[in-house]
């Protein structure tokens, strides 16, 4: 069966959706893996130990633990959209409710193997998405639902060379899930004669079409860590780029297509054309971005600490999107550039129970305006951060903080031809609340 409509360019969104969307950092990356660096809008990532965290932060800061430990949290995501200034060929609504309230678990696992070698254990979520849109909302036809998980595990080892400078190398096995949902238009059903001619014997409503793939695929991280003066750190760690080949199904509902030809007394061969439901194979390949990560932390003095940042996320790599399956091959050009985030933080030890931290991070998008789509309508963002951490016992802290991120508006403007034509103003705010404890032993 052909299909007027192009089922599987469709397919091209389950990796758009898994590469860009609204959360707290570039396109679609997380960065909830510690509430400790949250409170400083992750400022000093690399280059600050404060507990087991640094299992991601940096695998060569675990050297600088002296007691094994666990650091475990969540963090707690609520986003805010208001659509203006909507137009398009479709009717329906703008409310902008797509993105529901989530929770991002983490836990880490730090343990001295003498005193130069330590083991670390890590699983948290390094990539995430999930948006949906209400039913009859009025860009439909360019993206519906999508729902897109990565879960990570990473298993490191550091090794501390001398009192100054540490090196740490980790594994991460990742799993990814994808799912995604849209609508399709209706129009008119019939058939085409021998001749060419069409002749519509009724109109289709709209369809729908959902989509499902999953993989797992292995990456790498390292870093180093370097104290040349006593209060002073430097830190750089390396993710890798991890590539998935997602296999799954597509299945579509009332979806118009053309049947094979048949033969009609006193007309001849025609060529039938009406909505079907059926399902797929769909395969799909991508790649989710390298990020370099560099920071510094010093210490003025007993109480203050200031510390700043920048990470690049190397999305320029990702220029099209490639659909394999038995019906046809789809590409479509994505374009997107490498984009940086800049950090700076300090964190005061108010007594020896409490320290208050608070950051400030700008964070950009890789998305070109020409291409950004209802999939993924963010641009730009400023992230400001309040954090405490309490520790009544020296085996004990709790670690709290909290984040507002403001979106610079989003404007985009959609138009395919069988999808018809969609533009919008997008403004997005987010809160984040996290709260982890660290238990050593």
């Amino acid at each position: 069966m052909h299909n007027n409509f192009k089922p599987l360019t469709l397919a091209v969104a389950v990796a758009t959706a898994a590469l860009s969307g609204q959360a707290m950092a570039g396109a679609f990356q997380l960065n909830e893996q510690g509430v400790s660096g949250q409170g400083t809008s992750n400022a000093g990532r690399a280059s600050t130990v404060t507990d087991a965290t640094i299992v991601f932060g940096n695998p060569a800061g675990m050297s600088f633990l002296d007691r094994a430990q666990v650091t475990a949290g969540t963090a707690f995501l609520t986003v805010d959209t208001d659509i203006k200034n909507a137009d398009g060929s479709a009717t329906g609504s703008n409310e902008g409710d797509m993105v529901p309230d989530t929770f991002i678990p983490f836990g880490f696992y730090v343990q001295p193997i003498n005193d130069n070698l330590h083991f670390g254990l890590g699983v948290y979520a390094p990539f995430g998405l999930i948006t949906d849109y209400e039913g009859q909302f009025q860009g439909r036809f360019f993206g519906d639902r999508s729902k897109v998980e990565v879960v990570t595990v990473q298993p490191t080892i550091s090794v501390k060379f001398s009192e100054q400078f540490s090196a740490g190398f980790g594994l991460t096995y990742n799993q990814i899930d994808g799912e995604l949902t849209a609508n399709t238009q209706g129009g008119p059903v019939g058939f085409f004669d021998q001749t060419g001619a069409f002749t519509p014997t009724g109109v289709a409503g709209e369809g729908d079409v959902d989509i499902e793939g999953d993989d797992n695929a292995w990456g790498f991280t390292f870093g180093a860590m370097y104290k040349p003066w006593e209060h002073t750190t430097f830190g750089f760690a390396y993710h890798s780029e991890v590539e998935y080949d997602l296999e799954g199904k597509a299945r579509f509902t009332n979806v118009r297509g053309q049947g094979d030809p048949t033969v009609v007394a006193g007309i001849g061969p025609v060529v039938p054309v009406g909505t079907a439901s059926q399902q797929v194979d769909a395969d799909l390949s991508i790649t989710l971005p390298e990020v370099w990560d560099f920071s510094v932390t010093h210490e003025l003095n007993d109480r203050w600490t200031v510390m700043a940042g920048a990470a690049m996320t190397n999305w320029s790599e990702f220029d099209e999107l490639r659909v394999e399956n038995d019906v046809r091959e789809i590409v479509e050009a994505q374009n997107y550039e490498d984009s940086w985030q800049y950090s700076i933080g300090t964190a005061y030890q108010l007594n020896p129970q409490w320290v208050l931290r608070t950051g400030l991070a700008y964070d950009e998008t890789p998305i070109k305006d020409e291409y950004r789509s209802v999939r993924v309508p963010s641009d730009d963002r400023i992230i400001f951060s309040l954090g405490a951490g309490w520790t009544p016992t020296p085996d004990l802290t709790v670690d709290v903080a909290y984040s507002y991120i403001h979106e610079s508006d989003a404007e985009l403007s959609q138009e395919e031809e069988n999808r018809g034509t969609y533009e919008a103003d997008f403004e997005n705010t987010a809160q984040a609340f996290g709260a982890q404890l660290t238990y050593r032993f």
